[in-house]
Order: structure tokens, then C-alpha cells, then sequence
């Protein structure tokens, strides 16, 4: 869904205010570039809540150089118990700008903080390493101007990669060098564009983007916020408020709109995506399992009876199925038993199929949006389009297979990866 008169309410001083919550942990790389693209947002009526998790790095001393901030009291209401604060810091010239510094306690817990701290009724979510476009939170909030019922919204998130940062804002979009973060731009475009319009339109979205995501706060206060025991707080929360709202018999809206873009830094190691993956698989995982109810109850409509049964059957035993095919093809070929030729037109039309997908997802990004005019920008995307299905998917199978064995280990480990600094020229 599209919002074209979205511009006539940028300036409107009707506008619902809104707070951002950026909760940060070692992000001193690139935390900075990221307030300034928050603070040059067109929007008239909003705040910016940074949540320094309890940094081991120079990430609070990097915010407090860079916008000459000062300890400052406020009162806080506690509507979601989080760990202790430490200080909060503002600046006069930048009224907008409020900087939590808390114990550590992970990324659910400097989300919960934040909504503690915020006094906007709606909030959105964006991870330090993430830039927006300056109409993005315009774009977000149409779906709760026009609809009384919208409890949340997701937003489209695309790679940064090699584009080039001039003062927080995406200056001129560029494809990555690096090919890792090539598929992963066709990954994210199939993912966004065809896999959540999708659930959209059949009102069963199940997963906001942790990367950007807008929601009404009692809501999530209902529900009790973040849950702080899961890697896949995003997923959790989504997944907590259909139940919610269905369960207390409640009229509501969970919501998909391909408007707003988010950029983020894609992995370019794959020590790096290894640990994404696994960590994305454990959290599906982990959510599916505390809301196993919901699965074909009919009392959830198509949440229970299609949404969860297929994230059950499709994306989390969907790699161990694949995995156990690569070792029964050629354990069946040395047996004798598999038929050739019928295993070589299902594999031909199984890889078709993959990439018509990806590439009616790079036709589409260029129809409707075209962030990658260029006709070289298209052939590689569509070249990366093809061959990610040798060797890319079936790797990335295995990542996810590995989160899957190792579920109860990895289940409190958020592996995270190494941020780099955005090209600045």
C-alpha cells in the first residue's frame, strides 16, 4: 500500500507526535550519523529517545561530544519494569534529543526504558545501525490517521551498503561491492515486497521489523512491552498483541506499508551472517513455541490457521526438510531408487520458480519505488537474482539449520556483528 498524499501532512501541526526509540549497545560507529538522520527527519512533532544499554565502548561519550549534552532530571513513570537507569542527558538547543543511559539489559529492556521515558502515544523502533529517509515517519503514521483501529505498523527496510551518508541522510544510493550483501539486497526486496504484502493483505503480518517498526504504546503496555527472555523480542511482541487483541475479542490492525525505507548495514562476513541467521531462527523459533495455542485455532482466525502453521511448517522445519533432502538424493542416486530424469525437472523447476521470485521482486522495487534506476544496477541485482540460489540459499539453509540444533543454547545469545562507519564520500 502506497500513501501519495502523504506530503500535504508533513508540515501539518495536526499530525500525531510521535517517539523514536533507538536503543544502542557498542554502536559508536555509527550512532551519530544515525541521530543526525532522525533529528533531519520532515516531520513537525517528535521526539528522539536514545537507550544506551549499558555500552562498553565510547558510544555515550561519542553522543554527548557530538550534541554538547548535559545531565538533566526527569520524571520517569515506570509502566514496564526495566533495569536501572543511570542518567538521562539533553540539550538545549536540541529539545528533541533525549539520551538514556541504563545498566545493560539487553535490547528488549532499552526498548521497554524508552517507552517508559517517551510521552508520544505512539512510538517507533529503529536500531542504531539504521538510517530513515526524511518522510519515513509521515509515511508511518497514515495507517493511524486513516484507521483508528492500526496498532502497529511495519515499514520497509533496505541495505545501505557502499550508499553514500552526507550529514545522517542517504546522499546518493549505491549497490554494495561486497557480494554477501548482494543477496541479501535480493533476499530483503523478495522478503518485504512479495512475503509481507502478502500476510498483510490477509491481516496475519506476524513479524515487524526490528529495524523499524511503529506501534501504539498501550497497546504494547497492555501486552507487557518487549519481552526480555527472547532474541526475537520483534517477532514476540507482534505475535503477543494478535493474541491480545483476539483473545479480549478487541477490533484491531497490524499493518505492512512498503512506504517508509529504513536503511541498514547488511553482514559482509559470513562469521558475521552466520550468527544473524541463527539468531533470526532461533527467535521464530522461540516464539512459535511460547504461542504453540495458537496453532489451527480456529479462534484466531488467519493468524491461528494459516500465519502460524506456516511459519511452523515452512520457515522453521522448512531447512531441516531441505537438509535431509540433500542427503536422501544422492543416498537414493548410489541406491539405485531415484529416477533421473524426474529429478532433474523438479530441481530445473524448483530453481525457476526461486528465480521468478527474485527477479519479479527486483521488477517490482523498480516499478514502484526505482531506488536502483540504472539499467547496470538491474542486470546485477538480476545476476545476483539467479546465481543466489547455488550455493547462497543452501548456505544460509545450513545457518538456520544450526540455529535449530542448537536452540536451547542459543536461545539468550544475541550474537551480534561488527558495525562499520557509513562511506561518507
Amino acid at each position: 500500500m502506497t500513501y501519495s498524499g502523504y506530503k500535504k501532512y508533513t508540515n501539518s501541526e495536526n499530525m500525531i507526535p510521535i517517539s523514536i526509540l533507538v536503543p544502542a549497545y557498542n554502536e559508536e560507529e555509527t550512532i551519530v550519523d544515525n541521530i543526525k538522520s532522525l533529528l533531519a527527519l520532515n516531520y513537525l512533532n517528535f521526539e528522539v529517545v536514545v537507550v544506551n544499554d549499558g555500552s562498553s565502548d565510547g558510544t555515550l561519550k561519542k553522543i554527548i561530544e557530538a550534541f554538547d549534552l548535559k545531565p538533566a532530571y526527569q520524571p520517569i513513570r515506570y509502566l514496564i519494569k526495566t533495569k536501572k537507569i543511570n542518567g538521562i542527558y539533553r540539550s538545549l538547543e536540541i529539545p528533541k534529543l533525549i539520551v538514556v543511559d541504563k545498566e545493560n539489559g539487553g535490547k528488549a529492556d532499552a526498548l521497554n526504558t524508552g517507552i517508559n521515558i517517551s510521552k508520544y502515544p505512539i512510538f517507533a523502533s529503529i536500531d542504531a545501525d539504521s538510517l530513515l529517509e526524511r518522510d519515513s515517519l509521515v509515511r508511518i503514521i497514515m495507517p493511524f490517521l486513516e484507521d483508528k483501529f492500526t496498532i502497529a505498523v511495519g515499514g520497509i527496510v533496505r541495505i545501505a551498503n557502499s550508499s553514500i551518508v552526507d550529514n545522517g541522510k542517504i546522499r546518493d544510493i549505491r549497490l554494495p561491492k561486497n557480494p554477501l550483501a548482494m543477496f541479501q539486497i535480493i533476499e530483503y526486496l523478495r522478503g518485504f515486497l512479495t512475503g509481507r504484502v502478502g500476510w498483510d493483505s490477509i491481516k496475519s503480518l506476524l513479524i515487524i521489523s526490528g529495524a523499524f517498526g511503529a506501534f501504539k504504546k498501550d497497546a504494547v503496555i497492555a501486552v507487557g512491552g518487549y519481552a526480555t527472555d527472547t532474541i526475537g523480542e520483534d517477532m514476540e511482541l507482534v505475535v503477543k498483541l494478535h493474541r491480545y487483541m483476539r483473545k479480549n475479542k478487541k477490533k484491531y490492525k497490524i499493518k505492512f506499508i512498503a512506504d517508509p525505507v529504513c536503511w541498514t548495514q547488511a553482514p559482509e562476513r559470513i562469521s558475521e551472517l552466520r550468527k544473524q541467521r541463527r539468531r533470526w531462527q532461533v527467535g521464530l523459533m522461540d516464539s512459535l513455541f511460547r504461542h504453540k495455542s495458537l496453532f489451527l485455532n480456529p479462534k484466531y482466525k488467519t493468524v491461528g490457521m494459516l500465519a502460524i502453521p506456516y511459519f511452523w511448517i515452512f520457515e522453521m522445519l522448512g531447512p531441516l526438510v531441505e537438509f535431509i533432502g540433500y542427503i536422501l538424493i544422492p543416498v537414493s542416486y548410489f541406491s539405485g531408487i531415484l529416477n533421473v530424469q524426474y529429478f532433474i525437472l523438479f530441481l530445473m523447476i524448483s530453481i525457476l520458480y526461486g528465480i521468478i521470485l527474485s527477479i519479479g521482486a527486483i521488477l517490482l522495487e523498480e516499478y514502484t519505488f526505482d531506488k536502483y534506476p540504472s539499467i547496470r544496477q538491474l542486470l546485477r541485482l538480476s545476476f545476483y537474482g539467479i546465481i543466489e540460489n547455488f550455493g547462497y540459499r543452501q548456505m544460509t539453509t545450513f545457518f538456520k539449520l544450526e540455529g535449530i540444533i542448537r536452540f536451547k543454547t542459543l536461545k539468550h545469545s544475541w550474537g551480534k556483528f561488527k558495525r562499520n562507519n557509513f562511506d561518507v564520500s
